[in-house]
Order: structure tokens, then C-alpha cells, then sequence
């Protein structure tokens, strides 16, 4: 990990520090070979009140992020909404417990009472421990928590799905029929899609029983409203309302503002000029080095293997000699690699006894950026082969052109992007 750290007496300077890196980073990453995104994220265990994730598009990801290609908005998935489409509830009625024999799901109830119990009409209640205490955490029935949301709201240590037994105590009854109408031994937290909203279905905390026409402000005591749900894919931008996209991507760089968490908790102050004490503002700031790598690889690659930016790669310079056995072969082969090693060009020298097409498959393998090739005859003629490894094209150059032509190339992909 590459950490750096900012140190400030005050706000502002703690703006433009992290303004700075992020700058930094956008600049190292695209000079990586990378198209790494800057998106709104949670600051999590961290803590501090802003933080953003830089984050390469990739499958092989292992988060989250939320997009719109028409004004920009990005989010880790753990920190991104959307907006909520408005639903016309009716004329708030009066609450009414009815039989659901065997119905434990949302679907279930849903297909069996369309008219009261669609999922977005459903009230989803998740008992959690959060810091030992149980909560009630309620959603819309189409909605999905996000826990780390619920970390983030509630700024609990520890956050877990409560036992069976523990949500029995609690309620009575068995999830599929839980609700929060009534509750009042317990807190409530639910999320903003439910402000308002009326003429809802929930369990009854009695197995195989639920309300229907709740009135969320009038039959439930809820503690505290967040943003609790995760994004899905097509939600309406929150910004401007166009489709969110969602995609997978690798984190490869996290800054955070951390204000005075840190400092405050170790004593550490610093006086102005008046001689008032007041603690260190902090900022944090990180690469992900080995992820950096596993990112270029997965941004940078076909199915030969590897292609390795100029600006990143291991070596710069592959020189395959057709024919090792052959003396003016390897004489001019070791005199160009010894001409790119005076110049700085990490280079390789591939002189095995084996095929040319088995050394070409194992520099393409590598993703070594140039590879130039000499034989026999080619340096019977003055010329060498010099394939470019990205789209792997070649031409035919004199022997004596080469080195000063890698070396400009290599010149140009040092800088990146």
C-alpha cells in the first residue's frame, strides 16, 4: 500500500489537499494504462466525513458502481441513491389484520393478494443487532438493504443479521410475518422510499398473519429515516433522472477526508498564530499497489496475454534471437541489448534453444511492449523485425535503426498517459 497523509489547522486546507490528490491520482492512474473513476464513497471503518474510491472498470471486480452517462453521477454502491419513482397509496385507511396461512416470502404474499400486497406495497422488516441492541430495519418489499448503509446511519461497530431465536424473542413470531406496527420495545429505522406512505402490507408478528392499510406515520414509531436501500441497475439518476448503470470494477485508490477523529483521540493539537490549540485536521490517502497491477492486467490484455503499458511494464524490451547457435546472430543480438541496457531500456535477451513461434507466444505471454527480432538472414540483409506488442503489428527496420527507434518509443510510453 502507498499511504500519504495531509496535515492542516483548518478546513481549508484540508479541501485542497485532498483536491490534490485526487488530481495526483486521476494523473498516476491514467498514466498506468488505467481509465479509473473517481466515485462517491463510504468512508467505513476510516471514518471522516468524505471519501472517494477510485475505481477501474473490470468483471473481475469485487465492487459495485453506480453511474449516469448523462451527468456524471458516480457512487460505490455503498454510498449511491436514486430517485423514487412516486406512488399514488390513495386515501389512508383503517388498519385491518387478515390470515396469510403459509405466506413467508414477498413474492408469496404478492401472488396471492396482487390488489393489496405488490412489492412495493409490502413493508419488509429485518430485525439486526446493531452495537448488541435489536433493531427493526424496514424497507420497501422490492428494496434490498445495504448493510454497510446501516453501519453508516446508525455508526454502529458491529452490525449482524439477528438469530432465529434472538427475532423470536424479540417479536413472537417467525420471519416471513414480521412487522413493525406496534413496536415500541425496540428501535425503528426505515428508509426514506416509506415516508408517507399508506395503505401498506406488513407482517403481524404472529405467524401466518398480516396488516394490511398501515399507515406508516400513524401505526409505527420510527426511531430514525436514512438512505438504506442498494441502487438497482435503470433507477432514475438522483441528479437528473436518466437510467444508473451498474457495473463491477477493482478498487485501485481510496483518499479520505478524516478530519480530527484521529487527532483527537491521541492528544494531538497544534497552536495558531494566536497560541490557541486546536487538533490536526487530517487527511489520508492510498494507492492499492498490488491491485494497481491485478487492474492494468485486467485493463490491459487479449487473448495472447498480457499487454503491458511502457509506463509499467516489467521490462520494456524483448530481443529473440531466431538462431542462438548462429555467431553474427547473437553478436549483433548482444549488441543491441547491451546498447539498451547504456540507455535505460529494461530490456531481455531470449536466446533459448527453442522454435521462434514458442518464444513469440511466451513474449506476447509477458506482455513485453516491444519485441525485436533477429535471424540469420535478416542480419545477413541489415534488418530486424519490430513488433509493437499492443495489436501486435510489425515491420522490417535496418539493424542499425533500431535501437535509437525503441528507445524513442520507449521514451514516449514512459510519459503514459
Amino acid at each position: 500500500m502507498k499511504d500519504s497523509y495531509t496535515l492542516d489547522i483548518d478546513l481549508a486546507g484540508l479541501d485542497a489537499g485532498f483536491e490534490k490528490h485526487r488530481q495526483a491520482y486521476q494523473r498516476i492512474f491514467a498514466r498506468m494504462g488505467l481509465d479509473a473513476v473517481d466515485v462517491q464513497a463510504s468512508s467505513g471503518a476510516m471514518g471522516g466525513s468524505e471519501s472517494v474510491e477510485f475505481i477501474q472498470r473490470s468483471d473481475a471486480g469485487e465492487d459495485w458502481v453506480v453511474v449516469c452517462a448523462n451527468c456524471g453521477y458516480r457512487a460505490n454502491l455503498e454510498k449511491a441513491t436514486s430517485a423514487i419513482t412516486p406512488i399514488d397509496d390513495g386515501a389512508s385507511g383503517g388498519l385491518e389484520r387478515f390470515p396469510t396461512p403459509g405466506l413467508r416470502t414477498i413474492k408469496a404474499l404478492a401472488d396471492a393478494h396482487p390488489d393489496i400486497a405488490a412489492p412495493q406495497r409490502q413493508l419488509k422488516s429485518l430485525v439486526y443487532m446493531v452495537d448488541g441492541q435489536p433493531t427493526l430495519v424496514m424497507l420497501r418489499g422490492d428494496h434490498e438493504l445495504h448493510e454497510q448503509k446501516l453501519i453508516d446511519a446508525t455508526g454502529a461497530a458491529e452490525v449482524r443479521p439477528a438469530r432465529p431465536e434472538e427475532i423470536r424473542d424479540l417479536l413472537g413470531a417467525d420471519p416471513g410475518s414480521l412487522g413493525a406496527v406496534g413496536v415500541g420495545h425496540a428501535p425503528v429505522i426505515a428508509d426514506f422510499a416509506l415516508e408517507g406512505r399508506v395503505n401498506m402490507t406488513t407482517g403481524a408478528n404472529e405467524d401466518d398473519w398480516h396488516y394490511m392499510g398501515v399507515d406508516v406515520a400513524r401505526d409505527i414509531e420510527v426511531r430514525s429515516w436514512a438512505d438504506l436501500r442498494a441502487v438497482a441497475n435503470g433507477e432514475p439518476c438522483i441528479r437528473c433522472g436518466n437510467p444508473l448503470e451498474l457495473w463491477k470494477g477493482i478498487e485501485v485508490g481510496h483518499i479520505f477526508k478524516l478530519g480530527t477523529m484521529y487527532s483527537e483521540a491521541f492528544g494531538v493539537y497544534v497552536q495558531d498564530e494566536a497560541g490557541t490549540s486546536h487538533p490536526v485536521i487530517m487527511g489520508s490517502y492510498g494507492i492499492g499497489v498490488e491491485r494497481g497491477v491485478a487492474a492494468v492486467v485486467e485493463a490491459n490484455h487479449d487473448e495472447a496475454g498480457i499487454v503491458w503499458p511502457v509506463s509499467v511494464a516489467p521490462y520494456e524490451v524483448v530481443v529473440t534471437v531466431v538462431r542462438a547457435d548462429d555467431p553474427d546472430t547473437m553478436a549483433a543480438a548482444n549488441g543491441l541489448y547491451e546498447w539498451l541496457s547504456k540507455e535505460g531500456i529494461d530490456a531481455l535477451i531470449d536466446d533459448r534453444p527453442e522454435r521462434p513461434g514458442v518464444k513469440f507466444a511466451d513474449a506476447e505471454l509477458i506482455g513485453v511492449p516491444y519485441r525485436v527480432t533477429i535471424g540469420p538472414r535478416g542480419v545477413a540483409a541489415g534488418t530486424v523485425e519490430l513488433t509493437t506488442r499492443e495489436g501486435l503489428s510489425t515491420e522490417e527496420i535496418p539493424l542499425d535503426q533500431v535501437g535509437p527507434q525503441l528507445a524513442q518509443l520507449v521514451g514516449a510510453g514512459r510519459v503514459g498517459g
